[in-house]
């Protein structure tokens, strides 16, 4: 669960990172608070260092900058809104601001022990205040604010203005539940619940978490996607890249203490049960046939994980309490391998518009939730591992069967993944050429090819994008538009990370031995990637051909709102084909049509409205706690809402099936327009008859 707190920016990363948990086994170990580091920590610090100096894309030095930086990012993890830390904490702290580069030299990460044996000691001390809060009468009427810019709040001098600063906080907390039809005794009971549970879940931190945490505060001092991963964290990791595991099939997330479940993936051993349900509260855990149920009530949720992943062919015993009952009861489930298909390409064939004799165009939609690859089995030579590109084809294949008339490619919550899927998924729609061009620190420039002849498709392409698309999903969508191949759909830009990580093993690093203890990975930004055109996506992405309004676009998720990213630059063009799917005169009246539509939509009018209020509320340094002022902005629009919304959407799968939304029915009318402005004329030739000087110039 996130920090509590209501800072925009740290919620945005919780949502993001919603824990999605896929439930597949090891024991726990029983962990006390951290203490002192070990010489395990040592090596792992001396490890990370000596990577970051050697092999990091900026080559920026491990100095007394990094070292700010890092002093900066690691409270901003703790304590996001200021609300523990006293400032006279803090001044002690900043002693050894200047001088955590030197430590790390020598492997020496006692700081982060240091700082999170106060954190915890604040935290102690608040839960005892917010106990006393809770048990007050708070006056709504009085004109009242509790700030919520992290940048103009300062840190309390003294008990007194800490105690005043939460009791703003917990009014803040009591006017939020009231808005969602929760007050009185239930209220005091799910705040009361929500911090001790908090509490008691920092204090189950382990050495691992805690050392994880310093070195990503200072890895994204180089760039935001530089960070530290400890052996559970690159477990789940792997999982997410090669689509499988063993285990139940549950996704799960952490709320007020409980582990509840947030979603049953399709076709697991949970799904195939059929007893459990989204929104039951997992209490207890308990292993094989007649294992002692062990309580996970308040339990942090990597603990809730470990315990109930397992290899295929056991069983775990699942104490639970079904949604919107109290009564508990007992599931056992037999877990299995679970392939996940909801993160697989998906597709479906959709009736658009009419053609001149008065048949829908058939349009194929692929949903492809990320550039995914089995690293493994790849290593392995497997042949048959887990490749988006593989599916995407076969996809592809069957749209050519069907008669599709063109394909709508929906990468709007695409977040990236193999550089080298992206290249030979973009290979499907060109023929052989340049897909990206990537730069190493030392400035070298190697372009990468698409080297297969030929193509799955042929046909009109538009690629639908959000301000989540990104990384390698920008590579495709800015080689899909330097070619001209395809038409580009969606939020005014892409994500806007050009960066590339590779994923180093510490272990194997430092002793080149299989079989060694995991010491987790770095994942390390060791490249810059850049459009067939010579232009970066960092920073900037990729800028949509036809924009369709969208809150998306507004939120600041994108690289340029995180802290230190790369900076924007450009290289040499390439030469490739112009293929002339693609010109401004069609772009344009493409544009025409779809506003016309969109005037007439009862759901974009709303979506325009959503926007300018969400503008309004989203840069407000502080939130009024009169309550009639306070329910009076939320009937018009809860802009932090708004943001959790989106940003769960872009975590929920969806299950197997495509959703087809007014966004996707104008998408889809789109598309038709653009086949109807193609016509049956060979797309250079269309190109030439709408706009020639653009055609010349490509040509």
């Amino acid at each position: 669960m996130a920090h509590p707190s209501v800072s925009k920016n740290r919620r945005r990363l919780a949502c993001v990172l919603l824990a999605v948990f896929l439930v597949s086994g090891i024991g726990l170990a029983v962990c006390a608070d951290p203490i002192t580091p070990s010489a395990k920590d040592r090596q792992i610090a001396l490890t990370v260092t000596s990577l970051l100096k050697r092999e990091h894309l900026s080559k920026h030095k491990l100095d007394d900058e990094i070292s700010e930086r890092c002093f900066q990012m690691f409270l901003k993890s703790l304590d996001p809104m200021k609300l523990y830390f006293y400032q006279s904490d803090i001044d002690g702290f900043q002693r050894q601001q200047k001088e955590l580069d030197d430590a790390m030299r020598r492997g020496d990460v006692k700081f982060a022990y240091d700082v999170f044996t106060v954190f915890l000691r604040r935290i102690d001390e608040r839960v005892a205040v917010v106990d006393r809060l809770l048990a007050m009468n708070h006056d709504f009427t009085l004109e009242e604010e509790m700030g919520v810019d992290r940048d103009t709040i300062q840190y309390a001098k003294n008990e007194a203005e800490a105690n005043d600063r939460w009791r703003k906080r917990i009014k803040y907390d009591l006017l939020v539940l009231k808005a969602d039809k929760i007050e009185g005794q239930a209220a005091i009971e799910k705040l009361t619940r929500r911090y001790h549970s908090f509490a008691k879940r920092m204090h189950q931190t382990d050495d691992e978490e805690l050392l994880e945490m310093y070195l990503t505060a200072m890895t994204t001092s180089f760039d935001p996607h530089t960070t530290y991963m400890a052996p559970s964290t690159l477990d789940n990791f792997d999982i997410a890249m090669r689509l499988e595991l063993d285990g139940i099939g549950a996704a799960l997330q952490a709320e007020d203490g409980f582990t509840v479940v947030k979603e049953i993936i399709p076709g697991g051993a949970a799904d195939k049960d059929g007893r459990l349900k989204p929104g039951d509260k997992v209490v207890g855990v308990g292993q094989g046939a007649n294992g002692e149920i062990e309580d996970v009530v308040d339990l942090k949720l990597s603990d809730v994980v470990k315990l109930i992943r397992g290899k295929k062919g056991t069983v775990v015993r699942l104490q639970v309490v079904p949604a919107e009952s109290t009564d508990r009861k007992i599931i056992e489930i037999t877990r299995a391998k679970i392939e996940l298909k909801d993160k697989e390409a998906r597709a479906h064939v959709f009736d658009a518009g009419k053609k001149a004799d008065g048949q829908p165009y058939k349009v194929g939609v692929i949903e492809l939730p990320s550039f995914y690859m089995d690293m493994s089995g790849a290593r392995l030579g497997l042949p048959d591992f887990k490749s988006s590109t593989r599916d995407v084809r076969r996809i592809l294949e069957d749209f050519t069967a069907k008669g599709v008339d063109a394909v709508v490619l929906d990468l709007r919550r695409n977040g990236g993944g193999s550089l080298q899927e992206a290249i030979n998924l973009t290979g499907l729609f060109i023929d052989r050429g340049p897909v990206v061009q990537v730069k190493d620190s030392d400035g070298r420039i190697t372009p990468y090819n698409d080297v297969e002849a030929g193509t799955a498709w042929e046909g009109p392409l538009v690629v639908l994008i959000s301000k989540f698309s990104a990384s390698a999903s920008e590579i495709l969508a800015g080689a899909i538009q330097d070619y001209g191949r395809g038409l580009i759909v969606g939020d005014h830009t892409t994500h806007g990370k050009g960066t590339v990580q590779s994923l180093m093993d510490l272990a194997q690093t430092l002793f080149r031995l299989p079989n060694m203890e995991p010491l987790g990975a770095l994942k390390i930004t060791m490249q810059q990637f850049y459009r067939p055109n010579g232009d970066s996506t960092q920073n900037r992405g990729v800028v949509s051909d036809l924009e369709l309004p969208s809150l998306t676009t507004h939120l600041d998720v994108g690289e340029k709102d995180l802290d230190y990213p790369v900076a924007f630059d450009q290289v040499q063009p390439l030469e490739f084909p112009k293929l002339g799917y693609v010109n401004g005169g069609v772009v344009n009246q493409l544009q025409t049509l779809s506003a016309q539509r969109r005037q007439n939509s009862e759901d974009f009018r709303k979506v325009t409205e959503n926007i300018a209020r969400y503008n309004e509320q989203k840069d407000r340094k502080a939130v009024t706690l009169n309550e009639a002022k306070f329910m009076k902005e939320r009937a018009e629009l809860n802009a932090d809402k708004e943001e959790e919304k989106k940003l769960e959407e872009l975590n929920d799968s969806g299950g197997l099936e495509i959703k087809r939304d007014y966004y996707l029915d104008e998408a889809l009318a789109i598309t038709a327009d653009y086949l109807s402005l193609l016509g049956s004329a060979p797309p250079a030739q269309a190109v030439q008859a709408t706009a020639p000087r653009h055609a010349a110039q490509a040509n």
